[in-house]
């Protein structure tokens, strides 16, 4: 959310000589959805610079599909309470396997 964000790390990726796509910057759900709007102008942002996105704890927020949709994210890590009972939970596995198809087709 802080507006120096993107241009300080296109800075330090010059000065260091990284890569951009050798970085991958995760972001929680929650953080993503405080402000969307302005978070997929961000991650639109970091996106033509070359930095890889991830969305880490995914699935414990109120996400709207339609921004998850608009998001540029290279990795969705589903969060561990939707994984911790499989295989016992036939239930768990169904979500686990839901969110992974969502995320693969989004």
């Amino acid at each position: 959310n802080d507006a120096e964000f993107v241009p300080r790390l296109r800075a330090i990726l010059g000065e260091t000589g990284l890569a951009p796509h050798l970085l991958m910057l995760e972001l929680t759900e929650g953080t993503l959805m405080k402000d969307a709007e302005q978070s997929v102008a961000t991650l639109c942002n970091l996106k033509s610079m070359g930095v890889r996105l991830a969305v880490d704890d995914f699935g414990t927020g109120y996400s709207s599909l339609a921004y998850l949709r608009r998001f540029p994210i290279d990795k969705l890590k589903i969060d561990r309470s939707f994984i911790r009972e499989i295989p016992a939970s036939r239930e768990a596995v169904e979500i686990a396997s839901a969110v992974v198809d969502i995320g693969k087709r989004l």
